[in-house]
């Protein structure tokens, strides 16, 4: 299971982070990568962050390049979004996902195996 938490409605300009809670998983985390991605109203589901297993490597698109930092903690089974200099245009409902580490590393699209059931951002004044 994951479960996200950490949402909510805040100022252009503004800072959320997000966490994203994992459980039951027969693996360690260790094997595991974690992926944050979100969706708008009539838009697609976007990928905005990859963390590798080891935290070792993190990708992001360039929409938010700058702006979100993506880490984890294993040992709390946790991953964390942090979001700075929030704009209107990243409100949406914000997933957090895990898949079992394979080739392609660290990707932004949606071959995840595992999904939470997502998180309101609204970014407004």
């Amino acid at each position: 299971q994951l479960v996200e938490s950490g949402g909510g409605l805040v100022q252009p300009g503004g800072s959320l982070r997000l966490s994203c809670a994992l459980s039951g998983f027969f693996l360690s985390l260790d094997y595991y990568e974690i992926g944050w991605f979100r969706q708008a109203p009539g838009k697609e589901r976007e990928g905005v962050s990859c963390i590798s297993s080891s935290g070792n490597t993190i990708k992001y698109p360039d929409s938010v390049k700058g702006r979100f930092t993506a880490s984890r903690d294993n040992a709390k089974n946790t991953g964390y979004l942090q979001m700075d200099n929030l704009k209107p245009e990243d409100t949406a409902v914000y997933y957090c996902a895990a898949r079992f580490v394979r080739e392609p590393l660290c990707i932004l699209t949606t071959e995840y195996d595992y999904w939470g059931r997502g998180t309101q951002v609204t970014v407004s004044s």
